[in-house]
């Protein structure tokens, strides 16, 4: 590890860098990955969902008697 290559610059260094390297490299294919495969799949399935949900549309307002209109969460999940 010791063995310098070029100068000062040693084995060690150069591998401790060469580290640097490979994690953007990996993060690079990670993200090209995502965005091109799996973001369009959460898309489809989360519009399928949207476009579910607003053809079996609850009532907006409470049972009648209580005045209260209901609260949903304000991503759209519904609750337990």
């Amino acid at each position: 590890m010791n063995q310098p290559l070029f100068g000062h610059l040693t084995i060690g260094l150069t591998l401790g860098l060469g580290q640097f390297v490979i994690m953007g490299v990996t993060a690079w294919c990670y993200v090209r990955h995502m965005r091109s495969r799996v973001d369009p799949l959460a898309r489809g399935l989360r519009s399928r969902q949207y476009e579910n949900d607003n053809r079996h549309a609850r009532p907006t307002t409470a049972p009648q008697g209580t005045g209260q209109p209901l609260q949903h969460g304000t991503r759209g999940f519904r609750t337990w």
